[in-house]
């Protein structure tokens, strides 16, 4: 195994090298360089592989073993929290406030993080995944007011969430439920959330494997899904619903 991560070529239509070579320190570290192009970045989540890097850094491209993922059946609510869904207001809608969803994530404080990784470039480039109808997010509103969402980038049927954020208590909850909710409605088995922290296995996150992962997303990514907005096929989902 090389003790360096390989260092991607200029062409964004290039291969990436097999996710199975990334370094053990740190963790899932495959690859430097390249650019966020849609063709570039289609081709990561295609081999199980996301870029992750702060400002003045090069790209990193990274696919950590075990991986994060929730199964659409399996996100979990605390019984709490479900009750208190059960009077509220709130909706989920999706594909609708892409832009403002994804700067949220950006300027959410994060414990034990100074800055964040979702850089100007880093939006940009989702804002184009998303115009050309492959990154979605899921919006959760109380009247016209964003509570809450979730985004990520959807490849055959198969959803690799890249970030979420809570601007009222439990909006990033309400979100990623949703998303499973509808999901789950519409075959997609499972959830990408990469990297494992205590909140995610709080709501039901599994850590799998990585060759079991990668089985899965070779699978799924292959399968035909339209690419596009999801703002009608979603609609309006209460969130009551998921109480």
């Amino acid at each position: 195994m090389s003790q360096r991560p390989f260092l991607l070529p200029p062409d964004p239509a290039a291969p990436f090298p097999p996710a199975e070579l990334a370094l053990r320190q740190p963790d899932g570290l495959l690859a430097v360089g390249g650019d966020l192009s849609p063709a570039r970045l289609l081709n990561a989540y295609r081999g199980g592989i996301f870029p992750w890097f702060s400002a003045g850094q090069p790209i990193l491209w990274w696919s950590p073993d075990p991986r994060t993922v929730f199964r659409t059946d399996g996100v979990r609510l605390s019984s709490k929290f479900r009750r208190s869904l059960r009077h509220s207001d709130w909706i989920a809608r999706a594909d609708t406030r892409f832009a403002e969803v994804i700067a949220a994530c950006a300027c959410l404080p994060r414990r034990g993080q100074d800055g964040t990784w979702i850089t100007a470039e880093m939006q940009a480039a989702y804002v184009e995944l998303h115009r050309l109808g492959h990154a979605h997010s899921v919006e959760v509103l109380d009247g016209a007011t964003l509570v809450g969402g979730i985004y990520g980038v959807a490849v055959g049927r198969m959803f690799f969430g890249e970030s979420m954020f809570s601007a009222e208590s439990g909006g990033s909850k309400v979100a990623l439920a949703a998303l499973a909710h509808r999901l789950r409605e519409w075959g997609w088995p499972l959830i990408d959330a990469q990297v494992e922290n205590e909140h995610l296995r709080s709501l039901g996150a599994e850590l799998w494997p990585r060759p079991d992962f990668l089985r899965m997303v070779a699978a799924k990514t292959q399968e035909p899904a339209e690419a596009g907005s999801w703002s009608a096929r979603f609609g309006v989902l209460p969130a009551n619903e998921l109480a």
